[in-house]
């Protein structure tokens, strides 16, 4: 599992755009945001908000990656919908989310189920995890995630 203040491993998985790899992005922060699923009120609010700032997270040489375990079709039709200028990370297996601990055990309408928890980690240029927030709340959560990255 990934702790603050370590390296982060390195990874590849399947993204629009084609494969996103953690390794290219070396010299430049990279935000990791994990949400439950495509197409959902606060998934859209939330990607919407990192579209709104995408040109600040930039200018701050910052790349960000939305993930959830939909698939690539879906994150496709996803991105094309909101006009989302960054890539979305297929975790179909679960791998990265097991990486990073957002599996939970949630309770939808009585029923309990696993799903990812709404978190997001900031790994610095060197690919080291400097910042993470879970049990995120949408609202002004981007910009407290560009504030964190403006700060390295």
């Amino acid at each position: 599992m990934v702790a603050l203040d370590k390296k982060v491993p390195d990874f590849a998985a399947p993204a629009t755009g084609g494969t996103f790899k953690l390794s290219a992005q070396r010299g430049h922060p990279v935000v990791l945001y994990f949400y439950p699923k495509d197409n959902t009120p606060g998934c859209t609010m939330e990607g919407a908000q990192f579209r709104d700032l995408h040109k600040q997270f930039a200018k701050a040489g910052a790349v960000i990656v939305g993930i959830s375990r939909d698939s690539l079709k879906s994150h496709e039709s996803f991105k094309a919908k909101m006009a989302f200028p960054f890539e979305l990370v297929s975790d179909a297996d679960e791998k990265l989310c097991s990486e990073f601990d957002v599996i939970k055990m949630k309770n939808m309408y009585g029923r309990k189920m696993r799903g990812i928890e709404r978190s997001t980690f900031v790994i610095d240029a060197k690919g080291t995890l400097v910042r993470e927030w879970r049990k995120v709340k949408v609202p002004g959560h981007a910009e407290a995630v560009l504030e964190a990255v403006r700060a390295l």
